[in-house]
């Protein structure tokens, strides 16, 4: 994959829409995502989590939790307890979509310190011949089995050298390890060499703008709890629908939305868009026409087909998002279940 940036790697599918049939939404039912009560938020959103260095993940995750007294939080993407950065925490329901982004792509600024000094062109070098298609081992301290799997480097950019330390910037394919990265450049160049600082700056749709702390969390939720002011917390907690703008996506009709919800497939005739370039097999997220995400699914045709297609499967449903009875009942035929 050539890419030169991470906007590159993950661009928003919403820039290319097909049209397939116009159709129009019910103003009393379901709400535009960012309109919703805060208390909705809190079951139905997620926060760009600025993580500390110290704790692990999980535990940040249970700090949001008892924070904003809720049942439920996760986080997607682990990060190690010495490494900062964007951690995306999703809260209530909204967990649902964590694995959904797990697999975005990551960027990370590293701290790489080579084991003797070595000339600036060579580790200039050495860099570049990491990136494209690397075979990685997981290191020994993982959450995951030590198998040889292919991991994609969208870019490294050398930031400054200074001696036998060299900063750098990694876009890279969810699941690749910076420590063994740093490792495995380290013995290219013959030298050695580890990671000595680390930290995420993007993680699918987010990076560094709009980062929140968990002290900032804290005295949000504490104001709105003691004077009734939502403006801190709200500025805080994005709409689930912000952690899946980097999957393609289909809108759908306000008729359909409830048959998807008890758990059926999205037929052809319920379809209104789609994003340019679905690929039969393609993950998807599906939304009503107010920008709702009501599930995710795998395209069961390509674009091309769903626009010619008058019948059958577009998408299967693989995880119901929205509660039932959010919008009325509409027609469920034999054909919209799989």
């Amino acid at each position: 994959m050539n890419v030169n940036s991470f906007s590159d790697a993950i661009p928003e599918r919403s820039a290319s829409v097909l049209v397939k049939a116009h159709d129009q939404t019910d103003q009393r039912y379901g709400s535009i995502p960012e309109d919703r009560p805060i208390e909705e938020l809190f079951d139905r959103g997620g926060i760009n989590l600025d993580k500390p260095y110290g704790p692990t993940s999980h535990e940040v995750a249970s700090w949001v939790k008892r924070i904003l007294n809720i049942s439920r939080a996760g986080h997607s993407g682990t990060l190690d307890p010495k490494v900062t950065g964007v951690l995306p925490i999703l809260l209530g329901n909204a967990t649902k979509v964590v694995k959904a982004l797990l697999l975005a792509p990551k960027e990370y600024v590293c701290l790489m310190h080579l084991h003797h000094p070595v000339p600036e062109d060579r580790i200039r070098a050495v860099c570049a011949e990491f990136t494209g298609r690397i075979y990685q081992r997981p290191p020994v301290k993982s959450a995951v089995k030590r198998n040889l799997r292919v991991r994609t480097v969208y870019y490294i950019r050398i930031e400054e050298i200074e001696g036998e330390d060299v900063l750098f910037t990694v876009g890279c394919e969810a699941g690749t390890y910076i420590r063994k990265l740093c490792h495995d450049i380290g013995i290219a160049i013959g030298v050695g060499a580890h990671e000595a600082e680390l930290r995420r700056t993007k993680a699918g749709p987010f990076d560094e703008n709009n980062l929140v702390s968990l002290h900032d969390l804290r005295d949000a939720y504490v104001a709105w709890k003691e004077s009734g002011d939502e403006t801190a917390i709200r500025s805080m907690i994005f709409p689930v629908e912000r952690a899946l703008i980097h999957l393609p996506r289909v809108t759908i009709r306000d008729r359909a939305v409830d048959a998807i919800c008890h758990g059926a497939s999205l037929a052809v005739p319920g379809l209104l868009t789609l994003s340019k370039g679905i690929g039969s097999g393609d993950t998807v997220a599906v939304y009503t026409q107010k920008g709702e995400a009501v599930s995710l699914g795998i395209a069961r045709m390509s674009d091309k087909e769903m626009l010619r297609a008058k019948t059958g499967i577009a998408v299967q449903t693989s995880r119901v998002l929205m509660e039932t009875g959010t919008y009325p009942k509409g027609w469920i035929t034999k054909a919209e279940v799989v």
